[in-house]
């Protein structure tokens, strides 16, 4: 039997999972995804032509009112902070890695509503969202 744990991690893999595929989709190279540091894990990070872009993404079931009202609504300046101190961390590892580098940094946010049955219901991609 699944735990709540385990419903949850699964939704936010499938929505992690519907983001790279967006991303993609939209021209960028995504370098790395799940990257753990000291402070958390960093969804995904990708770069565009211009900027690195370091991503965070929620996922909510539509229809469920617990918690913030949508996806983005998660994201507040707790979890602003915690992805900008992830970033750091992710940059310094990277320094002389042969990893892309690009003269600006952005942060982005994806909210994704799915059905419970597991159907996109919407993907809201707010670039430069903090």
């Amino acid at each position: 039997m699944a735990t709540s744990l385990d419903s949850r991690r699964a939704l936010g893999e499938l929505g992690e999972r519907i983001a790279r595929q967006h991303l993609a989709r939209a021209g960028y190279e995504i370098l790395a995804t799940n990257f753990r540091t000291r402070f958390g894990e960093l969804d995904v990070v990708a770069a565009d032509s211009r900027c690195l872009v370091f991503c965070e993404v929620k996922t909510r079931i539509a229809g469920t009112r617990r918690g913030p009202a949508g996806p983005l609504d998660a994201i507040g300046p707790r979890k602003r902070a915690q992805v900008r101190a992830m970033a750091r961390e992710w940059l310094a590892s990277s320094r002389g890695s042969g990893r892309p580098s690009r003269a600006e940094l952005r942060f982005d946010a994806i909210g994704i509503l799915m059905t419970r049955s597991g159907r996109l219901v919407s993907l809201d991609h707010l670039e430069d969202a903090f």
